[in-house]
């Protein structure tokens, strides 16, 4: 029989799972289906843009997964039983179960309103393709003069910020930050960032909270209304809720407690990577929700699965991080330099030739998913039976 591995979510690290997977092992030995509720590719990263008013290039499954194997299910995922291994879905034909022998959970993240009263029902997200599409709805209908306030100054309300105020040089665009602009760049990043706000006529509101939303302000912890005719939302992230009812062992944040290789710490048939699972990078760091953190957690868990089914030595690369690349419009970018776990170090570059490298990583991301081995020859391994049901093999230091 043909081992059944199910893949349950197609942003970066779904769909970079999945074609990995499929590159690894034999077509002849497993079946490899992916489970997505829209038949394009989102490109979360470029959500801001199309915020902002502008077009993104269709990416079509069918043709990124062309001659892969990669069977695509169109459908909403409704539920998860571990105990069953089962996944229930809702698609076209209506509700309808899928049976797996190993589950890759990837099911990501959303906006997270914190609990703010009025958030949810008057705030904007751009977390979501179709939040994106409202909000630019939004946007476009605003006349000149308006005001638009980003709560949250951390790499999505910088950007979305800055995109929209480039955009739109006519509205009226304020930035709520809890800290102070940027406070965790370097000094060459922060003195940058405040430049280009500056230039761009955003007003910073600094160490300032939001403490409720209404369809025409917002009211900042102190008291102080703030006119807004469009209130974008960007404070943080949360785990989808699924993740909450699947039985699986999660973090006290709701996200999925996994190993070195993304397996669950619970359920060993079980994957989790992105936004979507909790594991530790250098100095035993919590990595952080991003693609930066999502697209290698996805080779880690698509080589040890390969690698166990095989029946061969599971290999394990430790994450770590370079850089943090932030987009301020289409002509600026930052390009923070980090430590392995992620801390500013001094080295900055900015201007047009960040936002030039910005947008290669971009790029390079859509390109990443298509070719999720990087363009490296691949060897399809046959699958070890024994391997399908023996006790977890204990990751080896080498690289896949």
């Amino acid at each position: 029989m043909q081992h059944r591995i199910v893949v349950l979510g197609a942003g970066y690290t779904g769909a970079v799972a999945a074609g990995r997977l499929a590159r690894r092992l034999h077509a002849d030995d497993v079946t490899i289906t992916l489970v997505n509720a829209e038949p394009d590719f989102v490109e979360r990263v470029r959500l801001h843009q199309l915020a902002a008013g502008q077009e993104l290039r269709p990416r079509p499954f069918d043709e990124m997964f062309a001659g892969t194997g990669v069977r695509l299910e169109l459908a909403e995922v409704t539920a998860v039983d571990v105990d069953r291994k089962a996944v229930t879905v809702r698609g076209g034909d209506g509700p309808a179960e899928l049976a797996y022998d190993t589950l890759v959970y990837a099911l990501g993240s959303g906006w997270n309103d914190g609990g703010v009263p009025g958030a949810a029902r008057h705030a904007h997200e751009v977390s979501s393709r179709r939040g994106a599409l409202r909000l630019r709805e939004r946007l476009a209908a605003l006349e000149a003069g308006r005001p638009v306030v980003v709560v949250g100054g951390g790499l999505t309300g910088l950007e979305a910020a800055t995109e929209i105020a480039e955009a739109r040089p006519d509205l009226d665009v304020h930035l709520l930050t809890r800290g102070a602009l940027g406070d965790w760049l370097s000094r060459k990043g922060r003195d940058h960032l405040r430049k280009v706000a500056d230039r761009l006529g955003i007003t910073v509101h600094e160490h300032t909270q939001a403490a409720a939303v209404a369809a025409d302000r917002v009211t900042t912890a102190d008291g102080t209304d703030l006119p807004s005719a469009a209130t974008v939302w960007t404070t943080g992230f949360a785990v989808h809720p699924i993740a909450g009812a699947t039985g699986l062992e999660l973090t006290d944040g709701g996200q999925i407690a996994v190993d070195a290789t993304m397996r669950s710490l619970s359920h060993p048939d079980v994957y989790a990577v992105g936004d979507a699972a909790m594991a530790l990078g250098p100095n035993d760091r919590p990595l952080r929700m991003s693609c930066a953190s999502g697209v290698p957690m996805a080779w880690q868990a698509a080589d040890a699965i390969a690698a166990r089914l095989a029946g061969v030595k599971v290999p394990h690369v430790p994450i770590r991080y370079y850089q943090q690349c932030i987009s301020l419009g289409r002509k600026e970018g930052l390009i923070q330099f980090v430590t392995a776990d992620d801390r500013a170090v001094e080295k900055a570059l900015t201007g047009r030739t960040a936002a030039l490298y910005k947008e290669i990583i971009c790029k390079g991301a859509t390109w990443g998913v298509a070719n999720p081995t990087l363009g490296m020859p691949t060897r399809r391994r046959r699958t070890a039976p024994a391997a399908q049901t023996a006790p977890a093999a204990a990751p080896s230091g080498a690289a896949a």
